[in-house]
């Protein structure tokens, strides 16, 4: 008999990682958290596709961007030959649906998105080939007011998830008739310092030289900390602009640094711009970049529309939740209902749809390949559930219409459990649960119950 050949596994494509469950509840609690706050600003959510025809982000990137000369998943459509790409940033594709829908006719909008995005990079800490942002475009307003309550909307978020090694850098690159008087004295000073400029500044001189300043090259620092300084060339009306933002920030108690080296490699962007930056991470230090993008409406062909926004790394806050404890403190379900015997399992789907009615989150033990299981092994699986409470139900509590609940997060485990009426037992689960911990504002229904151990 011949050996029957070996199947293959297929694998995921470096740089785009699986979502476990394990892993999932983390990014839940700051998915919810992201909503919640951008709600309370008064933002909407809004989806676009993960495709966007390719000329998109090659005029509003601008071609000499390491994004669209490097980075970018493009390819023809077999079909009927169109030229598209895996979405690498999403501001261009909501000004995109902006325009195509009018959205701003009736006055400037609030919107968020949340979504992968995707570059071919080298995969390193951070920095993933699909990794997922979460951005805010405030689109139609044009005062520094709006650039700093998104900036606040930062910082309330950080507080909320607890982050606080986080820090906000600040500059303003002007208008682009500033930009360009500011190009001409900056390509004439690298001209003369021509000789130590590296491969990649060489590159950036003429068609990029603003990027120029934001080298991690250690040999160039000292060559571009002595460059011509954007904010030397700023005009009166973009130097009030900056000194609003800064003004409001400062009243609202926001600290900040003013970086004349934080530069955008985007062609879009104008006046203000900022980094949440830490020093937790290594290398990939920002967390959240954002600015103001004038020009943006009127490269795509709408009429003139001020706008401002903002995207963050989600991997990244992760990562920083993570150093900081919080993946120790996410919830499993409430409660985890434990059974023996045919009445009793019976029993248990009655009581887990009760407890759901409830607002609590029930996890009812279901048989697997080898059966439902001993109590023992059950219990096994209700503790590594993380719920707070196991509700145990056999034919000695079926037949006597009672269940037994244990705390599984109690100090004194062993003893820890008590016999309910089965009638009383939502009602007793609710009052334990609540006097656990009842926080609401994790929740979307202000009617659930979920506690965080």
């Amino acid at each position: 008999m011949s050996e029957e050949k070996k199947v293959e596994k297929i694998v995921g494509i470096k740089g785009m990682n699986d979502i476990l469950p394990e892993q999932s509840a983390l990014w839940e609690l700051f998915e919810n958290t992201v909503q919640s706050v951008l709600k309370s600003y008064g933002f909407q959510q809004m989806r676009t596709p993960i495709v966007e025809a390719t000329p998109l982000f090659a005029r509003g990137l601008g071609a000499v961007t390491d994004i669209v000369e490097k980075e970018m998943y493009s390819f023809e459509d077999v079909m009927n030959g169109d030229k598209l790409t895996l979405r690498p940033e999403n501001t261009a594709g909501i000004v995109r649906a902006a325009l195509e829908h009018n959205i701003t006719y009736d006055g400037p909008k609030r919107v968020w998105y949340n979504g992968p995005m995707f570059r071919h990079e080298k995969p390193q800490r951070g920095r993933y080939r699909q990794f997922h942002q979460v951005g805010a475009e405030a689109l139609g307003f044009a005062g520094p007011d709006i650039d700093a309550e998104l900036i606040a909307m930062c910082q309330r978020l950080w507080d909320d998830l607890g982050l606080v090694n986080v820090r906000l850098e600040l500059n303003s690159i002007g208008d682009a008739n500033e930009r360009n008087l500011h190009r001409t004295e900056l390509i004439a000073y690298f001209e003369k310092h021509k000789e130590l400029l590296d491969a990649e500044a060489l590159r950036r001189l003429y068609s990029n030289p603003l990027r120029i300043l934001d080298t991690k090259n250690p040999s160039l620092q000292e060559l571009v900390n002595n460059a011509p300084k954007l904010l030397d060339f700023l005009g009166e009306e973009s130097k009030a602009h900056f000194e609003g933002v800064q003004s409001i920030l400062r009243h609202n108690s926001i600290p900040f640094t003013i970086n004349p080296r934080l530069v955008r490699g985007l062609d879009y962007y104008n006046r203000t711009v900022f980094e949440w930056v830490t020093d937790e991470l290594g290398a990939q230090g920002t967390v959240c970049a954002g600015g103001r993008y004038d020009s943006l409406f009127t490269i795509f062909g709408g009429k003139h529309t001020p706008a401002c926004g903002f995207a963050m790394g989600v991997e990244r806050l992760l990562e920083l939740m993570k150093l900081n404890g919080d993946a120790e403190h996410v919830s499993g379900c409430d409660v985890y209902l434990v059974h023996q015997g045919k009445q009793a399992q019976m029993q248990s789907f009655v009581l887990g749809e009760r407890l759901r009615d409830a607002g609590l989150d029930v996890v009812l033990h279901c048989a697997s390949a080898t059966g439902i299981g001993s109590f023992k092994s059950q219990m096994k699986k209700a503790d590594a559930s993380g719920a707070a409470f196991a509700v145990i139900i056999g034919e000695d509590e079926a037949a006597a219409e009672t269940v037994t609940v244990k705390s599984l997060r109690a100090d004194d485990f062993a003893n820890n459990q008590t016999s309910v009426p089965f009638d009383t037992a939502v009602d007793y689960l609710v009052d334990q649960i609540v006097g656990v911990d009842h926080d609401e504002s994790q929740c979307e229904n202000p009617n659930h119950i979920h506690i965080h151990h």
